[in-house]
């Protein structure tokens, strides 16, 4: 998908508990929080929601977990957005067009909403070039660990659908400094966007 997920249910029509900022992170199930606590902010997600986790029982039990994509969707695993990152690479969305390294930051990056920084091939420089691919990733920001709003306009983070330990989960992580997009995990109760890719 080119935008964010922004379900307030999963895929059966359950809903998923919207909270504060502050209290997403005492949760050990699916719940969402607008970025700010502002509801003309984006929707930011912890890791339950996205792997179904509704109820307490669901936690422990994987085969009664709900659905959060819609119908012929789901949310993309780390090999999946590795695929994402080699064919971008392959077919030249690199900032200078080459086919080999990982510099496609730019490529998938909105036009506007970043922080500005000096550097040729950085997300926040010359930003009127940025979104060759059509992705279009705007800096949302995250909900850290704290229950605090951050980075909005140096960041956006999605989470993948796998887990890298039992609290962490894989993400990517694309910054206004960034020519890449690279990866890594954090703490499966913090708050961060959804793409979706086609089953």
């Amino acid at each position: 998908t080119v935008q964010n997920a922004r379900m307030i249910t999963y895929n059966d029509g359950t809903p998923i508990p919207q909270v504060t900022c502050n209290e997403l992170r005492n949760q050990s199930t699916g719940a969402w929080c607008y970025y700010n606590d502002d509801s003309t902010k984006q929707r930011l997600y912890n890791w339950y929601a996205v792997v179904g986790v509704y109820n307490t029982e669901s936690l422990s039990n994987t085969s009664i977990r709900k659905k959060f994509a819609p119908e012929g969707w789901h949310v993309p695993s780390n090999s999946e957005w590795n695929e994402l990152e080699v064919y971008l690479i392959s077919n030249g969305f690199n900032y200078d067009y080459t086919l080999t390294g990982d510099k496609i930051g730019k490529s998938i990056a909105s036009t506007s909403e970043w922080e500005y920084v000096d550097g040729t091939g950085k997300v926040g420089n010359d930003q009127n070039t940025n979104n060759r691919s059509g992705f279009n990733v705007y800096p949302e920001g995250y909900i850290g660990g704290n229950g605090i709003s951050q980075d909005e306009g140096m960041k956006a983070l999605f989470w993948t659908s796998e887990r890298s330990s039992p609290d962490y989960a894989y993400l990517r992580n694309l910054t206004y400094q960034s020519k890449d997009l690279p990866d890594g995990n954090n703490f499966i109760k913090l708050g961060m966007s959804v793409r979706f890719v086609k089953d």
